[in-house]
């Protein structure tokens, strides 16, 4: 079975530094896809990692993306509210800080990546964030959220995506807003974008999430977070043939 490696990328956006985690297979030789991870709103985290080295462990590098900054690592969910809600507030931030982190998967020199081969993924915040990134029209093949929120401050950008986009929604999630879910529809078919919206029954937010357990709310759910895995990899699999 291959090792994955997961390693520290440090770099700067404005000034400031940035520290995401890259996951790959040290012992493949050839370039493989490279997928960008937004993780959830507790940023750079050892579940993060899991969940990357489980993801780059299929074929793929895997850059965690880290949207707050190197001295910003959530403990609680107080924090990570502190650090996430200025960047859900400020889109424009966000997606600077993802297309730096996009830009740093394509230029790290540790594994190599097949340019013509890159996605990106993100979980509840990390969701929102992966969308945000594709709507800036960034090269990526697939944008994936998996439990995030869907809204967009101008659903007009959605003419800028480029590839296809899969949303893993959990149908009693009390965090997304319903009314997202149409909003979202009619953005996408507007922009006459390739998407797919997968609502899981029974599933609340958090669903891929083995240490979510606030009953109702956001809790594990092991078989809607492998059907959902594999509709991601599914997906990569169509979008990155050839």
């Amino acid at each position: 079975m291959s090792q994955v490696t997961v390693r520290s990328v440090v770099y700067q956006i404005d000034g400031q530094p940035y520290e995401g985690r890259l996951a790959f297979d040290a012992d493949h030789k050839g370039a493989r896809p490279g997928l960008l991870m937004a993780p959830n709103w507790m940023g750079v985290s050892a579940g993060a990692e899991d969940i990357a080295k489980s993801v780059a462990a299929k074929g793929y590098v895997v850059l965690i993306a880290d949207i707050y900054g190197q001295a910003v690592r959530p403990q609680n969910a107080d924090q990570a509210g502190a650090a996430m809600m200025p960047l859900k507030n400020d889109r424009a931030l966000l997606r600077k800080r993802m297309q730096a982190s996009f830009e740093q998967l394509q230029a790290q020199g540790e594994a190599a990546v097949d340019m013509s081969k890159l996605a990106v993924f993100g979980f509840c915040f990390g969701g929102c964030c992966a969308l945000d990134l594709a709507r800036t029209g960034a090269p990526v093949k697939a944008a994936v959220s998996f439990h995030g929120t869907l809204d967009s401050p101008n659903p007009a950008d959605a003419k800028n995506i480029k590839g296809s986009v899969l949303v893993l929604h959990g149908a009693s999630d009390p965090l997304v807003p319903k009314e997202q879910l149409p909003a979202f529809e009619e953005e996408m078919n507007a922009a006459g974008v390739d998407w797919q919206l997968l609502s899981y029954g029974g599933a609340v937010h958090s669903f891929t999430d083995p240490h979510a357990n606030v009953p109702g709310k956001m809790m594990y759910d092991a078989k809607t977070a492998a059907r959902a895995f594999k509709s991601m990899h599914d997906l990569l699999d169509e979008v990155f043939k050839g």
